[in-house]
């Protein structure tokens, strides 16, 4: 931590600075190299409008929330003390809507020198904003008076996704802007308000969405290392990290992420040197989850235990849900145990996980099929950690679907199950469910807030409504990646970019895009660990394309949805015939095809 003397005549010469302070919290101090992209200037956005809601009070809209700060370029004479002030919203009177920045001023000033038109931009600090408010000029500034500067960490942007529908697209952008926004050095929680806090919970929820917009392998690699530092040494990791408050731990579904971070890390890259660091902090969290409950029900000791954070509508029981992140922690830690070759502890963590399934079985699961609570994330969840026999997990399915048509088709689940919902819906014959679910723009939903013009994830489904007004303001925030963890599956899902079961950095793959839910075409990239996958999608006059890019030393799996398996041809020829293309099974409605490397045009009769 840096300090200057603000009465030093020259804040860059050495001697207005002091040393820097290493924090320790009584630890030996450890300083190693950042590994992860710095922070810098990632684009500079042009104000849309301008405008003067009271006298005096200069608008300007930048037409995105975004985080970073303003670069200002005014003349005025010297003295002018101009105050600069920040808002994601506006009031119904169109003033900038402030209140939910709880104890962040979030306010900078600037004295003009009056040497002419002068630019200048904060430093040290950085806002989440589309709204800036200009206050103490003495005439009328002009439009290109703001810009604004977006920052981040320079993590590479790896994927892309577009579709037939605009309201897709923007909720696909919204989730970019919430990244972009928000993993900055460390993956915050939100940018504007007095916390920005790396929630372990939110980190756990959206890296699998993470992974497929940027390259994060750096950035998580770092924030990896904090989190094992953060860890308290008898075994839970923090909710925060960096931490804050070291009696801040052991929360469901927040101190998990210190074991579904590493693996998905892995899972991504095919890095083994990710778990080799992070399995020993691993093991210790699952241990202790399991000495910290009973006969493998986690019924105590869990923390600030959020729950469901912010579900609507709709309750989950805390205890069903730190069972299965229990459960689910114990099988990642058996799969991670065996990537690296330790059998022993392989055998050990897949015998606990079998042991909690049946305790979690004969707890939650009824003989009707039906689950305690039944709520959209138990049933999401269940089916996502596998924690339901083969034979009940298409009852558990219906159920799901038949909660969310009883709601009208719309969700209830809140940051734990709201990454599970769609694929649990569509990977058990439910996609029709899962397509209505996406496309929904009533409220809650995810086209809801879109809907309203929203340009990020908002931290909950109702934090602004037409009836209420803005929600509560202790708590929130327009600029808040978690809810947006539904990228993953329209990445994976919809365009059918995904690898193959028990793989990890993306060596064999799994291509099965959804057709279906009214979009007429899907197309979509993602620059892997291994090179470019590009999948496409077009539907028209009943006939089905589909394009796959399958990178160099990959091999493919291409599963073509359609009406008529015997008919699908790849570049006009019977495809069981074309070159490189290997019949590999009809499954239902549909025709499988093993293929290299290379870029390959199916077309079929559509479904």
């Amino acid at each position: 931590r840096l300090a200057f003397d603000p009465s030093a005549p020259d804040l860059a010469a050495d001697n207005a600075w002091s040393p820097v302070k290493v924090r320790t919290d009584g630890l030996p101090p450890v300083i190693e190299a950042q590994v992860m992209e710095p922070v810098r200037e990632l684009m500079t956005l042009p104000a849309k409008t301008l405008k003067q809601p009271q006298p005096g009070h200069w608008l300007f809209d930048m037409g995105q929330n975004m985080v970073g700060v303003p670069r200002l370029t005014l003349n005025a004479p010297a003295g002018t003390r101009v105050t600069i002030k920040f808002a994601e919203m506006l009031d119904p009177d169109g003033t900038i809507y402030t209140t939910n920045y709880r104890g962040a001023k979030s306010t900078d000033t600037y004295i003009c020198r009056g040497d002419g038109p002068e630019t200048w931009q904060p430093r040290f600090t950085f806002h989440g904003y589309r709204y800036v408010e200009l206050t103490g000029l003495p005439t009328p500034p002009s439009i290109d008076a703001v810009q604004g500067v977006v920052l981040g960490s320079d993590t590479r942007s790896v994927g892309s996704f577009e579709c037939s529908d605009p309201r897709i697209n923007q909720l696909w952008s919204n989730i970019r802007w919430g990244q972009r926004g928000n993993f900055l050095s460390v993956p915050t929680d939100c940018p504007q308000r007095d916390e920005r806090l790396g929630w372990t919970g939110d980190a756990q929820v959206f890296i699998g969405t993470a992974v497929y917009n940027a390259d994060v392998a750096a950035f998580f690699t770092k924030w990896l290392v904090d989190v094992d530092d953060a860890q308290r040494p008898e075994g839970p990791y923090t909710n925060t990290v960096p931490n804050p408050s070291m009696d801040e731990s052991g929360a469901s579904g927040w101190s998990d992420a210190g074991v579904i971070c590493p693996w998905t890390i892995y899972h991504t890259y095919g890095d083994k040197r990710q778990l080799a660091r992070h399995l020993p902090g691993m093991m210790k969290w699952v241990d202790w989850s399991r000495a910290h409950s009973t006969n493998l029900i986690r019924d105590h000791d869990r923390g600030s235990d959020f729950g469901d954070w912010l579900s609507i509508g709709a309750s989950t029981s805390k205890e069903l849900l730190g069972t299965a992140y229990f459960a689910h922690c114990a099988d990642l830690v058996s799969r991670s145990a065996k990537a690296l070759g330790d059998e022993a502890n392989a055998a050990k963590y897949a015998a606990l996980f079998e042991d909690i399934k049946v305790a979690f079985r004969k707890k939650y699961f009824a003989a009707d099929g039906s689950m305690v609570d039944g709520t959209q994330t138990t049933y999401a969840l269940s089916l996502a950690f596998d924690l339901l026999p083969e034979g009940d997990r298409a009852a558990a399915a219906q159920r799901l679907a038949d909660d969310v048509k009883a709601k009208g088709d719309h969700l209830s689940t809140g940051f734990l199950g709201v990454s599970y919902l769609l694929p649990a819906l569509a990977n058990h014959g439910q996609a029709d469910i899962a397509y209505r679910l996406l496309f929904q723009d009533s409220f809650p939903s995810w086209l809801f807030s879109i809907k309203h013009g929203a340009t990020t994830i908002w931290e909950r489904w109702d934090g602004w409504t037409p009836e209420k007004g803005f929600q509560d303001a202790g708590m929130n925030s327009f600029n808040h990646y978690s809810l947006g963890s539904c990228g993953q599956w329209m990445y994976s899902s919809v365009a059918g970019i995904a690898q193959a079961p028990g793989e990890s950095g993306f060596g064999r793959l799994a291509v099965k895009p959804l057709v279906g839910g009214g979009l007429s075409h899907v197309a979509a990239s993602y620059d892997s660990i291994r090179g470019k996958i590009a999948t496409a999608w077009h539907v028209k006059d009943g006939q089905l394309a589909l394009d796959v890019t399958v990178p160099a030393n990959v091999v493919a799996t291409i599963t073509v949805p359609t009406a008529s398996p015997a008919d699908v041809a790849e570049s006009g020829v019977p495809a069981a015939k074309a070159s490189g293309v290997k019949a590999a099974g009809t499954p239902s409605g549909s025709a499988s095809f093993e293929v290299g490397s290379g870029t390959y045009h199916f077309t079929a009769k559509a479904p």
